[in-house]
């Protein structure tokens, strides 16, 4: 997890607040919107919610809160049975009393260790399989005592989100965010027309310093990072193209990410078949991978500093 914070910003007037965000989530992070909303109830954390699928609702921390005043009522993490098509998101702000919350857990956990006498083969055993003593779970020991308190509120987005819980979904999350780009960002997507410069389809970003040729055709959801180098006719196809990569003429590249100084040979073709929730739904290429030319990768995983010379699908090269 990530902590900032957030003092002088232009989020914020009031004293300094606390923004915590999950590492693996994928949102448009509407943090100005949920701190007013954070402000206005006037507790010591606001989360940033959403509504799924009855099906998918136990993979996450599930919740209930008030239709009217957005109070966390109840929070419960991937629970065996349904509570709430109403997940948490990942994405926090408190105020610094949540680290008075923190301290009040601690204690409690070391009040009770004091209490608890236990024989030295129990002792050596619970350390085995017990967390340590200092130990602060956010969602059991912070989120469930504290709901229903008047402590915690929910701000339910109704923009997109995604936990990347796959290599394949770091494609859907480039593909969220090239799509955000197209309203609020529209100057950093690449446009052509195939005369002067590649033609682009969809949402596609080029950097500045990448080269590509006027013949290649580009998109939907492509992202190409700096120094890279596109050939003439190259396709390339809901992908991420990492940095200083070299993708020479007639190479396709589909459903796939390309490490940084990777190359792929003249009439290769990189691709996966785009299931995002599949362990091998898309190809990934570690660093400095060298595909040969005339060679096919389908859904694999390459990693770093090989060369491949032959065909490959569906493995993991190590």
């Amino acid at each position: 997890m990530k902590v900032y914070l957030l003092k002088g910003t232009p989020f914020l007037v009031l004293q300094s607040h606390i923004v915590l965000l999950n590492c693996d989530v994928c949102s448009s992070f509407p943090l100005p919107d949920m701190l007013e909303a954070h402000k206005k109830y006037g507790g010591m954390g606001t989360l940033l919610v959403n509504k799924v699928s009855a099906e998918s609702a136990n993979q996450f921390g599930e919740l209930v809160a008030d239709p009217e005043t957005n109070e966390l009522l109840h929070y419960t993490e991937k629970p065996e049975t349904f509570v709430s098509d109403l997940i948490n998101c990942g994405v926090y702000i408190f105020t610094p009393n949540i680290f008075n919350a923190i301290e009040d857990v601690l204690q409690q956990k070391k009040d009770r260790a004091n209490l608890r006498r236990i024989s030295s083969f129990e002792a050596l055993h619970s350390a085995t399989k017990a967390l340590p003593a200092d130990y602060v779970r956010l969602d059991q020991d912070i989120l469930s005592p504290l709901a229903g308190k008047k402590e915690l509120y929910t701000y339910q987005t109704l923009d997109f989100w995604e936990q990347i819980k796959t290599p394949g979904m770091s494609l859907r999350c480039s593909g969220l965010y090239l799509s955000q780009f197209r309203h609020a960002s529209p100057h950093l997507l690449a446009s052509g027309d195939g005369k002067r410069s590649a033609t682009i389809i969809g949402d596609v970003y080029i950097h500045p310093s990448a080269k590509v040729h006027p013949t290649a055709k580009i998109g939907p959801n492509v992202s190409i990072s700096a120094n890279a180098r596109i050939g003439a006719g190259a396709r390339l196809i809901h992908c991420i193209i990492l940095d200083d990569v070299e993708i020479m003429e007639n190479a396709v590249v589909i459903h796939s990410i390309v490490g940084w100084k990777s190359t792929i040979g003249k009439w290769s073709r990189v691709q996966g078949e785009g299931d995002h929730n599949a362990k091998l739904g898309i190809t990934i290429l570690g660093e400095a991978v060298d595909v040969e030319d005339e060679v096919v990768v389908v859904n694999s995983i390459v990693l770093p500093n090989k060369t491949l010379n032959v065909s490959v699908q569906e493995e993991i090269i190590l």
